[in-house]
């Protein structure tokens, strides 16, 4: 198919390969339909062999990239210096065991406590007009591959970082991870997203953090982040970065996904990175499974703005339930809005609708008393209290056809009781129209509050219109 650039920035160094400047850019595969058939994403640093819109065959290498090490790239040319780089405090020399080669490493350089000294060691590049054209902090562990004062053009490897060597993983060593995806727990090592999209700035480093912030584009305050000095951190000063990227190395916390990101690439990311677990291994899953788990994990929201009807803010419901009850008010009410809520299986499975299904599951005696106390009733929708109580699971070929037979079920039954009352009706209407004429006058009676006390009165309630039980109220003047 056709290869497509998507937020990929390229520049060409000085032996012509396109080197990747950009964090989250993505080769994507386009087939002569126009359908999208593959994407990968492409780390910082990486060379890709082709130009957009080259035709690729099957087989072709599209990239390549050190797995191991994370390369800081000058985008323009101009001339090193050091700052804050001091031999026996921020660098030493270390000689490389198999090769014998000796190279200059960051330190990490810890003062005095009395002392106010701030070393931030970092590259400065000075541009032809002697202004500076860029600024790269270094991490502990960094590699320089330039010396100072030397000169470098755009696509240069100034110095480059050691990524954590990869481990032997194997299933065992696998599931651990897919327990700590499904139970929603924050990773240990976690990832910093970035929350908006804007330029990096770096701020103040205190003794064991660093701070980093996000320019916005927009103008707005610094959104600002204290990251541990002994982590790698992914971006340079005066990087763009969009909504969701890596500040630093590790796996992002999937909560963080939610809230930055929102449900599909949450579900996403969850659904690739179980899979990948399994892959390792050859274990070929449909993601459709994983994704019915996901979609119990999401199916609580938390209550933001209860609006005209009877839930809390801060309250957590099914989606299902505010749904329901939003679609009941009137024109003018006010909706109740609600944000996501990510859920462990094990709790999330304890939170159901169903108390048949979560008194399967753990804690049977508490959730069997708290449904006794609430006079809870099971309206058996989903799978499983359905399997408890015996009846056919509403699922396969024959759920639709069993769905419509329960819906005409219903209104035959509402259809019946309005029948009912119709016959009710019917029986205790008059017969001739002689009781139709009588049940009229007292209707009319009750209507105009007669009592009786006078002659009008008492002939419109005896229900009798003659002129003989007038008297003589027809002969008086009127």
């Amino acid at each position: 198919g056709r290869m497509e650039y998507r937020d990929l920035r390229i520049i060409e160094d000085q032996r012509g390969r396109r080197v990747v400047l950009s964090r989250s850019g993505e080769l994507a595969i386009i087939d002569a339909e126009g359908r999208e058939r593959a994407v990968h994403r492409i780390p910082y640093g990486a060379y890709v062999l082709f130009p957009d819109g080259h035709q690729l065959t099957k087989g072709d290498r599209m990239a390549e990239w050190d797995p191991f090490t994370m390369p800081v790239i000058t985008e323009n040319p101009g001339v090193v210096k050091y700052v804050d780089l001091i031999e026996g405090k921020t660098l030493t020399e270390q000689a490389d065991e198999a090769t014998g080669i000796t190279q200059r490493v960051v330190t990490e350089y810890r003062a005095a406590t009395k002392s106010k000294e701030d070393l931030r060691p970092r590259l400065t590049l000075t541009g032809a007009s002697a202004e500076e054209a860029g600024r790269y902090m270094l991490v502990a562990g960094a590699t320089l591959s330039v010396e100072d004062g030397a000169t470098v053009s755009g696509g240069d490897v100034l110095a480059r970082v050691s990524r954590e060597s990869a481990k032997t993983r194997d299933i065992t060593g696998g599931l651990p991870r897919v327990a700590e995806l499904f139970e929603a727990r924050k990773p240990k090592e976690n990832a910093i997203i970035a929350k908006v999209s804007g330029r990096v700035v770096f701020g103040k480093d205190y003794k064991a953090k660093r701070k980093i912030g996000i320019q916005p584009e927009d103008g707005g305050e610094v959104v600002e982040y204290l990251v541990p000095k002994s982590k790698v951190i992914d971006v340079q000063e005066g990087d763009y970065v969009k909504r969701g990227d890596n500040l630093i190395g590790g796996s992002p916390d999937p909560h963080d996904i939610l809230e930055v990101l929102g449900i599909e690439p949450l579900a996403e990311y969850l659904v690739a990175e179980i899979q990948e677990v399994y892959r390792l291994q050859g274990v070929k899953i449909n993601d459709k499974h994983i994704e019915v788990i996901v979609r119990q994990m999401l199916q609580k929201v938390e209550i933001t703005d209860g609006g005209d009807t009877t839930l809390l803010a801060g309250e957590q419901v099914d989606r299902e339930e505010m749904d329901d009850i939003n679609s009941k008010l009137e024109k003018k009410q006010l909706p109740a809005v609600g944000k996501p809520v990510l859920l462990g299986i094990t709790k999330a499975s304890l939170q159901t609708r169903s108390f048949i299904s979560a008194a399967s599951f753990q804690e049977t005696t508490r959730v069997l008393t708290e449904a006794a106390v609430q006079g809870k009733q099971d309206t058996l929708i989903g799978l499983k209290e359905n399997v408890i109580v015996g009846r056919l699971i509403p699922a396969g070929t024959g759920a639709g056809l069993n769905r419509l037979r329960v819906t005409a079920n219903s209104r035959d039954a509402a259809m019946r009781v309005a029948q009912r009352r119709m016959d009710e009706v019917a029986i205790t209407a008059p017969n001739s129209a002689a009781e139709e004429h009588a049940a009229e006058l007292h209707r009319s009676a009750r209507d105009a509050g007669g009592t009786g006390d006078d002659a009008l009165g008492a002939v419109i309630t005896s229900g009798h219109g003659t002129d003989a039980d007038a008297g003589d109220y027809l002969n008086t003047d009127s």
